[in-house]
Order: C-alpha cells, then structure tokens, then sequence
C-alpha cells in the first residue's frame, strides 16, 4: 500500500493572533511609513510595547504604547517618545529596534542607533516611560540586535549583541561580552555561530527578544537569515543557554520554528521578515506572547507555550563541534558569506 500526502493544518509552535496585524501606520495621528519590531514589556499591570516608528523622512524613533490585554486598545498615554538627537554623531540617523530588561523598578533600554559611522549599541533607562536617561554607547559600529540579562553573572552584567561581518568568508554571529559597570566591555566570546551552507541560518543570524529565565535555562529567540534567488528571507529558531553560565549552550535547534506566511509578513516594504525584539509571560506563566515586526511594516503577535518551545529544543537538537574548529576555516566546511541585499539588520 503506498501512502497519500494530504495537506494539514499548521502544526507549529507559534499560534498568530487572529487579528493580525495588531498595529499599523494607521493607528498613528501623524503620517508615518512604518511601525515594526517593537520591545516589549509589562508596565502597570498591562503590556507595554515600544514600537519602532519610521517617518517618511526616513528616520525612526521609539514610541510606548499599552494595551490591557496586549493585543487591542493600544494607548500612547502621556508617555514620552525616545525620537533621536540627529544633531548628533551617535543618533544622526534615527534610532531602532528596542529591547527591554525590567531589573527591579529600572526598565533598561538596549537600541541600536545610527550613527554617523553606522549602526552602535547604546543604552537608556526609564522608570517610567515619561522621562529617559540616556546612559551613552555599549558596542562600537557596527553592531546590532543587542539586550541584557536580567541579573548580573560573578558580579558582572551579560550582554547579548551581533556584531556585523566586514570581512566576505567571516559571517555575523551572535555574540556575548562582560562588564563590571555598563561601560567597560571584555571576555567577549561567540555564543551562536551562523551556520554553513544549505541552513536557514547560515551566514548571518542575531537575537530576538532578550534572555527569559526558564526552569531549564535561559531561553533564547534568534534570528536567521536564508539568501534565496528572490532575496532574504528571516526565520525564527530556538536555544537554551545555562542558567548560571550564559556562555554555555545547552542546546540549539535544528529547525526554524516561526517564518513569514501570511500576507502581511510575506509583503511590504522588506518582504519576507518576522523580526521580534520582544516577548511577555502571561499570567499562567506558561503562555509567552512574542511581539514582532512583520515585512518591516507593521506589528504583529504570536504566542506558544514555554513548555513547548522547551520540549521541542531537547526533541530537535543540533549538535555541533566547538566553536573554535566550526569557524575554522576548513575545505568543505567554510563556505563564502556575502552581505545580505537589505544590509540592515
């Protein structure tokens, strides 16, 4: 008897809210181009997000929002947009892609801005979301997709962050560095390394939301990127990394577990992204809600449950040789990475 192939009913991990997308241009009072890869965070009892809002001259700033079920009714309140200091060398460009870390009544605020020699990482914090400290540059450019851990480690703070491949043969890999005080960075090491080849991760990838502590580590959200004929296409997948050594990884998966589908992650002005910069823990602590930009366009969610996202990380492990020797630039192994046609994130 020979088997028939049937459709099915998407069976993955992610279940996208009905309504998507939850936030357009449209909701604004202003005109604006674009509103995309928002942080997220829980603020008063309700989910506040800090979208990424780009204005038709082309810059961005960063504008809270709340909603008291964290999908519909979106409220801007009397909080304080984070618009850029384009007088300046470090924000000359706009500001972009917020992630949040909630430490105690301090949200910090790791974004990257364009400055006038590229893309940095700078930090600010806010107790409030009506006035922001800006508290200077965490990365030099060019580098990206950056958050903090919500603890410190032996008494120094861990972030999480990408720089960008200059070199052709290299790769963007995610990486993790040390501080003391926020300022001084070192013991900076590759966590994920982008992998070779044929993966829908090869060649470039960098963090989603930030780090969430789980009963088996910390969970991690990153982004991949497939370089096809008609161009990018970005991917979600999954790691664990140790609940006491972030530099130790647990596990990694081999698959991607969300892509763009639906039509409004397929089409705009970057077809083919889901781009999260943020994810909250519902009530039940189990349900995670992951808050993304779709096709650069406008902002969408999705929720799973950890226990899931857990399981399917010891289910679809990918197992690799040390870091070191994969980057090691072997026959049959390495393979040339060329920067990705959108050249931005």
């Amino acid at each position: 008897m020979t088997a028939s192939l049937r459709p099915h009913h998407d069976r993955g991990l992610f279940r996208r809210y009905p309504g998507n997308p939850i936030l357009s241009p449209d909701y604004f009072p202003e005109i604006v181009n674009a509103v995309f890869n928002p942080g997220a965070t829980t603020y008063e009892g309700k989910t506040l997000l800090l979208l990424r809002v780009e204005y038709r001259t082309g810059l961005s700033s960063l504008i809270p929002v709340v909603s008291e079920d964290g999908v519909t009714g979106w409220e801007m309140g009397s909080f304080a947009p984070l618009h850029p200091e384009v007088d300046g060398f470090h924000e000359h460009w706009g500001v972009e892609d917020p992630r949040i870390t909630k430490i105690d009544d301090v949200y910090y605020v790791v974004y990257v801005a364009y400055s006038a020699a590229g893309p940095i990482v700078m930090l600010a914090t806010t107790k409030d979301f009506t006035k922001w400290e800006r508290q200077g540059v965490l990365m030099p450019p060019a580098d990206k997709d950056a958050a903090l851990f919500p603890q410190t480690f032996a008494g120094r703070w861990a972030l999480i962050h990408r720089p960008s491949a200059a070199t052709e043969g290299v790769g963007a890999h995610v990486w993790l560095s040390f501080s003391p005080d926020l300022r001084h960075w070192g013991d900076s090491q590759v966590l994920l390394p982008a992998r070779r080849g044929a993966w829908w991760d090869a060649n470039k990838v960098g963090l989603g939301p930030p780090p969430l502590l789980t009963r088996a580590g910390w969970l991690i959200c990153y982004h991949g990127v497939r370089l096809t004929a008609s161009g990018s296409i970005y991917r979600l997948g999954l790691a664990l990394l140790d609940r006491d050594d972030p530099s130790k990884v647990l596990a990694r998966g081999d698959e991607w577990v969300f892509g763009p589908q639906e039509p409004y992650e397929r089409g705009g002005d970057v077809a083919d992204v889901v781009f999260p910069c943020g994810w909250v823990l519902r009530d039940d602590d189990d349900t995670l809600a992951l808050y993304y930009g779709a096709a650069d366009t406008v902002v969408c969610v999705a929720e799973a449950s950890v226990a899931k996202l857990l399981d399917h990380l010891e289910m679809h492990p990918w197992r690799a040789e040390s870091v070191e020797r994969y980057l090691s630039n072997r026959p049959g192994v390495m393979q040339p990475w060329r920067p990705q046609p959108d050249g931005d994130r």
